[in-house]
């Protein structure tokens, strides 16, 4: 059930509305009407009241979604809390109440399994800032994501004391991560996934994160201050590392020193997305040499990865199924090594590569039926830290063969509310590269 955030905080649900509320498990509490409002217009969201009454009548409410609850108060959370001891999923952005409410919830709730935290304006900062966890929550916590917190480090004590963690995501979050996690790999032995974003971290947080011996998924995006030493450190430990994702950010610290060593240390490597990392025919040939599983591989924003390296992957890698390449300097002649090469490919996604022309493209198509082709040539205006292999600009590029409807739906639903805004008219849906590339990794 969706409440829109229209309601007033000090109106009192119908109880017609909640005629069924015993049977309710899950409820978003949102504004989807919010990129419309004015900045100026001022708007008052579901307060204490409301989301108490939701507590009292949906008492078997197991998943919680809060977005944009400015009104909310601890008070509201920790009464909350208190009547629906049974919530396995919360997720709050861009809500006001503060660590008293979120340390109310992890009190309460034992079974919980799933917090998600974006843009929590009511933590303090600095000194002040009350620590938050371990609380009940501990016990039974496996996915912990952090987003856009000035001060994520007060969740320091749940993330430590919650012995069943599987997964950490942490976007954009400030301070240095290095002493936080090398204390979390202290104390938590079951991490399989881990993503680490725009955060202050060094060698030495993923020299903490190779304790982990059953890590499977590792994502490092610009994180500058990463380098061979601490990849190497991970590939080393983490034997069992399937999927790989790492963004340098340009700055050269990750090429193909670490890439070897990851060629050397995980043979169960199935996904392999590289951004801004120049790699060259060396590691690739490694990679495709040790790690024969490898059936997904991304390659964005190298100014390496040429027609050898192609040649080098379409000869090598038998296992591949998925290829994407973006903004490489790759010519026609990388497309007709892979029309003989790559036994198992079902899908390449050509973007941005200036050297690649619609007759390449069709030449692959034609010589591999079965092969689905998307090339975008678009050119990109400028190379900035948002575009450089992650951020595109889909135009009405060339579909040569396989899929027709290349952008997603929420894409595709984006670009049209833009329109009606009329925000910017005639402006592509800008989209992430990485995630389109991943998009079709999802089968974990």
């Amino acid at each position: 059930r969706r409440l829109r955030r229209g309601w007033a905080s000090h109106i009192h649900l119908p109880p017609e509305l909640l005629i069924s509320a015993e049977t309710t498990s899950s409820i978003t509490v949102a504004d989807p009407w919010r990129p419309k409002i004015p900045r100026n217009f001022v708007s008052v969201s579901i307060g204490d009241d409301g989301l108490i009454l939701i507590s009292l009548r949906c008492q078997n409410l197991t998943r919680l979604k809060l977005r944009s609850c400015r009104q909310l108060t601890d008070l509201g959370m920790a009464s909350f809390a208190k009547n629906c001891k049974g919530l396995k999923r919360l997720s709050c952005g861009s809500c006001t109440f503060g660590a008293k409410g979120m340390n109310a919830l992890v009190d309460n709730c034992s079974s919980l399994e799933e917090l998600s935290v974006k843009r929590l304006r009511g933590i303090s900062t600095g000194a002040a800032a009350e620590p938050i966890g371990p609380g009940l929550a501990a016990l039974s916590l496996k996915f912990i994501c952090l987003k856009d917190l000035y001060n994520a480090q007060c969740f320091g004590p749940l993330i430590m004391g919650s012995k069943n963690l599987t997964t950490v995501k942490l976007f954009r979050c400030s301070g240095d991560w290095d002493r936080l996690l090398e204390l979390v790999t202290d104390h938590v032995e079951g991490l399989t996934e881990v993503h680490l974003e725009r955060l202050q971290v060094s060698d030495a947080g993923l020299a903490a994160l190779s304790r982990c011996q059953n890590l499977e998924i590792l994502h490092i995006l610009k994180t500058p201050d990463c380098s061979n030493s601490g990849l190497i450190s991970v590939a080393e430990n983490c034997k069992l590392l399937r999927k790989l994702h790492i963004d340098g950010w340009k700055t050269n610290r990750i090429n193909d020193e670490g890439l070897i060593g990851v060629s050397k240390y995980c043979p169960n490597l199935q996904e392999l997305v590289l951004i801004g990392v120049n790699s060259t025919r060396v590691s690739l040939e490694l990679l495709a040499t040790n790690c024969q599983k490898l059936e997904r591989l991304a390659l964005c924003g190298s100014e390496t990865v040429g027609d050898a390296e192609i040649s080098c992957i379409a000869e090598k890698c038998t296992a591949l199924k998925k290829l994407c390449i973006k903004s490489c300097p790759v010519s026609d002649h990388g497309m007709e090594a892979l029309a003989g090469g790559c036994p198992n490919l079902v899908k390449v996604k050509v973007k941005k590569c200036r050297g690649v022309t619609g007759d390449g493209a069709g030449w692959l198509r034609a010589s591999r039926g079965s092969l689905a082709v998307n090339l975008d040539t678009t050119e990109v205006e400028s190379q900035d830290a948002a575009s450089d292999g992650v951020v595109e600009n889909p135009s009405v590029g060339s579909q040569v063969g396989g899929d027709s409807n290349v952008a997603s739906s929420s894409t595709s639903r984006s670009t049209s509310f833009k329109a009606r805004l009329g925000l910017i008219a005639g402006r592509n849906l800008v989209s992430c590269t990485f995630r389109k590339c991943s998009s079709f990794t999802r089968n974990r």
